[in-house]
C-alpha cells in the first residue's frame, strides 16, 4: 500500500487525484462499464482502420491534387461504389478530416515545429518543384503567394501523421477487444494499463513521410526528423480532439461580437471530454459521423445493452457517444500515468508533491468536463 504523505486535500476533484495515484482510473471500475468501453473500443479500432487507410492514401496518392473529387475512394472507383457514397452508405472520412484539421489548426508538438523549419520548406520545395515542373500557371502561381504550397504540404503531413498514429491506436484497440474475449481483461485499470503499455511500447515508433512524384521518392518528413508516435501525434492528438476542439456549428455562434468562443485557442473546451452527447444526431455536429459509423460495427453484447434501454434505439447515436466518453476517459488516464514525472507508488515525498501538483493541472481542466456524468 502506497503512503501518501501529501494528500491531495483541497482540490474539488481530489478523489480523481487520489484515484490515479492508487492505480485507479478516472472512469469507475464496473462491469457494466467494462463492457461499455471494451465493446465500443472494439468498434472504434474497425472504423480507426478505415479512417487511418483513407488518410495515408491522400497524402500519398492525392498529394497536391488540388480538386480531390475522388479522394474517399482509396483509388477504387466505381459508379456502384459513388452512388453508395452519395447515398451515405459508406464510412464517413469526412470526420477523420475534421480530427486532422483540428491537429493541424492547435498545432502542438515536434511534428508542428518540424512544418515551420528550414528543412522542411527545402524539401516541400523540391516537391512541389517535381510535381509542377510541367505547369508554368502553377509554378507562377507559387511565385505570387509562395506560402500556399507549402502550407498544402503542411496539411498533407497531418494527413499521414495522423494515418500513423491510428494505425497504431486501431490496432491497439482491437487487442484488446480479443483480449477480452479470452477474459484476460475484468477491470478498467486492466483496460487502462493495456493502453499504457501499448502507447509506451510504440513510444518511439518514427513518423515519416514520403511522396512518389514521376517515379521518384521525395521525403517530406524524413525518419532524420526525429519524430516519434507518442510526442509528436498522441499527445498533440489528445490536446486538439480530447480537450480544445472546434465549436460545433449550429450550437455557439461564431460572431465575433458574441463572444462565444474564446479568443484564445488554449482556452477551447470543445474536444470529446466535453462535448454534450445530447446534440449528436443534429447538423453541424461532426462526431455524429463518427458514431454513425461505429453503430454499424458494434458487439452484439454491447449493441444488446443498448437495446435494453428506455429508447431502444431510438438514440442509438446518443448512447454511443456516451460509451465512447467514457472510453476515452480511460485512453486519457493511460496517457496522464504515462506522461507522470514520477511512479504513481513513489514512497518519495518530493516525488509525490511533483505528481500531485502534476496531477491537479489535469484536474483543472476537467473541472468543465464530463468526468463526473460518465462516473454516475
Amino acid at each position: 500500500m502506497v503512503s501518501i504523505t501529501n494528500k491531495p486535500t483541497s482540490h474539488p476533484l481530489a478523489e480523481y487525484i487520489q484515484r490515479l495515484q492508487t492505480g485507479e482510473a478516472l472512469l469507475a471500475d464496473t462491469p457494466e462499464n467494462v463492457l461499455e468501453v471494451v465493446g465500443i473500443l472494439k468498434s472504434y479500432g474497425v472504423v480507426l482502420d478505415a479512417y487511418w487507410r483513407n488518410l495515408t492514401y491522400i497524402s500519398e496518392n492525392q498529394f497536391l491534387v488540388f480538386f480531390p473529387f475522388f479522394k474517399y475512394f482509396n483509388g477504387e472507383f466505381s459508379i456502384r461504389k459513388l452512388l453508395r457514397h452519395w447515398w451515405h452508405d459508406r464510412i464517413n472520412f469526412e470526420y477523420a478530416e475534421y480530427c486532422m484539421k483540428a491537429m493541424f489548426w492547435h498545432g502542438g508538438g515536434g511534428l508542428d515545429a518540424y512544418l515551420d523549419t528550414l528543412e522542411f520548406k527545402e524539401r516541400a520545395a523540391a516537391a512541389i518543384q517535381a510535381k509542377f515542373k510541367n505547369n508554368p500557371l502553377v509554378l507562377g502561381l507559387n511565385q505570387l503567394f509562395p506560402e500556399f504550397l507549402p502550407e498544402l504540404v503542411r496539411q498533407q503531413a497531418y494527413y499521414s501523421g495522423l494515418g500513423q498514429f491510428w494505425h497504431i491506436m486501431s490496432d491497439m484497440f482491437l487487442k484488446l477487444s480479443d483480449r477480452y474475449d479470452r477474459g484476460e481483461i475484468k477491470t478498467i485499470p486492466q483496460v487502462v494499463e493495456h493502453i499504457l503499455n501499448g502507447l509506451v511500447a510504440d513510444a518511439n515508433t518514427p513518423i515519416t513521410y514520403t511522396v512518389k512524384i514521376k517515379g521518384k521518392q521525395y521525403e517530406i518528413i524524413p525518419k532524420s526528423a526525429g519524430l516519434t508516435f507518442l510526442p509528436d501525434t498522441a499527445v498533440p492528438y489528445v490536446e486538439a480532439v480530447f480537450f480544445r476542439g472546434t465549436p460545433f456549428q449550429g450550437t455557439i455562434s461564431y460572431n465575433a461580437q458574441a463572444h462565444q468562443i474564446p479568443p484564445d485557442q488554449a482556452r477551447f473546451a470543445y474536444g470529446a471530454l466535453y462535448a454534450d452527447p445530447l446534440p449528436i444526431g443534429g447538423a453541424g455536429i461532426p462526431p455524429t459521423l463518427l458514431m454513425q459509423d461505429m453503430r454499424h460495427y458494434l458487439p452484439e453484447y454491447l449493441h444488446e445493452v443498448y437495446r435494453r434501454t428506455k429508447r431502444g434505439e431510438d438514440d442509438l447515436r446518443v448512447q454511443i457517444c456516451m460509451t465512447f466518453q467514457k472510453s476515452m476517459f480511460c485512453v486519457t488516464t493511460a496517457a496522464i500515468l504515462g506522461l507522470m514525472p514520477y511512479p504513481a507508488n513513489t514512497e518519495d515525498p518530493s516525488e509525490q508533491r511533483s505528481n500531485i501538483a502534476y496531477l491537479e493541472n489535469w484536474m483543472d481542466r476537467f473541472m468543465t468536463s464530463r468526468l463526473l456524468e460518465v462516473n454516475r
